[in-house]
């Protein structure tokens, strides 16, 4: 119960750390890469909507961690194959801005976890809805492809907006319910902007 458990978190918070990225300059903070590019297609994208299913969301820390390094995982990943698989351009540019925000916001998770005491270490392990995912694009290109991956990147985000919502209202460590909390404006605009990819 406790992998199903996980594994239900990891596609929630994979969104929310590859979302990391843009949290500064959404709150109005240093920011380097695509974050302005961000920031303006999620305006011209309108307010995100909510999506079908929710899963679970971490209230453990370790839980949460693991769950944000497994949706960063994801993110980057599955974005590296939309740079060779995609027909569109504006995919390609999202996926492209997806990896730069994922990086950063691994780099950002682990920066906030080393400085816990004791500090916890990261388990980026796809859950296996996301491997599942991940396989199923692998096997597409062009048109199928976008498609696929628009509809995944939307369920991601979605459902790591709801995993930030959910810590950072009732999770179990202060400093990363600051950090959950700072990253839910930054993965609404990636929602937004996943929902305009269709």
């Amino acid at each position: 119960m406790t992998h199903k458990f996980l594994i239900l978190l990891s596609g929630a918070t994979l969104a929310l750390a590859a979302c990391g990225k843009h949290d500064n300059a959404t709150t109005g903070g240093a920011d380097t890469g695509n974050a302005t590019d961000v920031n303006a297609m999620a305006s011209d994208n309108g307010m995100a909507a909510n999506s079908a299913a929710t899963a679970p969301a971490p209230t453990t820390a370790q839980a949460f961690v693991n769950a944000a390094a497994a949706s960063d995982r994801f993110e980057i990943e599955s974005s590296k194959l939309a740079q060779g698989s995609a027909s569109s351009s504006a995919v390609k540019k999202f996926a492209a801005q997806m990896i730069s925000a994922h990086t950063a916001s691994t780099a950002k998770l682990k920066g906030t976890i080393a400085g816990l005491n004791p500090p916890l270490t990261a388990d980026d392990t796809l859950a296996p809805d996301q491997q599942q995912t991940l396989d199923s694009l692998k096997g597409l290109n062009g048109a199928a492809f976008d498609s696929a991956y628009a509809q995944a990147q939307q369920e991601a985000h979605q459902k790591t907006l709801d995993a930030l919502k959910t810590y950072s209202s009732s999770g179990d460590n202060a400093a990363l319910k600051s950090f959950a909390s700072g990253m839910i404006p930054t993965v609404t605009a990636h929602l937004n902007l996943a929902k305009g990819l269709k």
